[in-house]
């Protein structure tokens, strides 16, 4: 499978993407610059996380106008399969792919650390082969993660919800919330279902030495056989 990882300046979580999707998944993994106009051929795009253009004006603002971004709208509107990874899914909101924005932390704070979320929605490219009700183990590294929508109950309804933060058993705590999300949401997708943005950072779970390899279940839905999630 030939996946494009988007690379802006200031990304940091670019090669990360890259090493996990070519050398630990086995697939054809490439860069495509902020600057082209083209994606060229391709099955996937990642829009990898980091601090494109330094996060000046908001995160992700600056981004969603670059040149590439053109390109990555025309390749989800044809139904092609993107995941937008923390800074990518700020740029992702900022570019019109999904819904909703993310916002300052409510402890105003940066966070850091590994955090769980519960695995739901409908089938996606990027989930159809984990199990729901799956909780995963990732982290976190974000300012402004805290996603906000005018009608969450909507997203819900339509089965978006993707992820949720929750503790360790599953249960959506408010302790358990990293940075005041609605609903404790941590990740959703796009009305057609083939856009998938989250804040935590699954090429940062995904080999066992890490500490978690449940990251990797995302990458691997993409290639998992049509209708295996139960």
């Amino acid at each position: 499978m030939k996946i494009v990882v988007v690379r802006f300046p200031g990304s940091n979580c670019d090669d990360d993407a890259l090493h996990v999707l070519g050398r630990v998944c086995g697939q054809q993994a490439r860069f495509a610059w902020h600057k082209d106009v083209s994606l060229g051929e391709c099955d996937a795009v990642v829009i990898p996380g980091g601090f494109s253009y330094g996060d000046y004006l908001r995160a992700g603002a600056m981004a969603a106008h670059s040149p590439v971004m053109g390109a990555v709208r025309q390749f989800a509107a044809a139904g092609g399969p993107v995941l937008a990874i923390c800074n990518g899914f700020q740029i992702a909101c900022e570019a019109g792919l999904l819904d909703g924005a993310l916002a300052r932390n409510a402890s105003l704070h940066f966070e850091c650390r590994d955090v769980h979320l519960s695995v739901e929605g409908r089938p996606t490219p990027w989930t159809r082969a984990i199990p729901a009700g799956r909780v995963l183990k990732m982290p976190i590294a974000h300012a402004e993660g805290r996603f906000v929508h005018p009608d969450v109950k909507k997203l819900e309804a339509e089965g978006r919800v993707m992820f949720r933060y929750c503790d360790a058993s599953g249960a959506e705590t408010v302790e358990a919330n990293p940075n005041g999300s609605e609903s404790n949401i941590a990740g959703i997708c796009n009305a057609a279902g083939n856009v998938v943005g989250l804040m935590p950072h699954p090429e940062r779970a995904s080999e066992s030495v890490l500490g978690s390899a449940d990251g990797r279940l995302l990458f691997e839905s993409l290639w998992a056989p049509k209708g295996v999630r139960v």
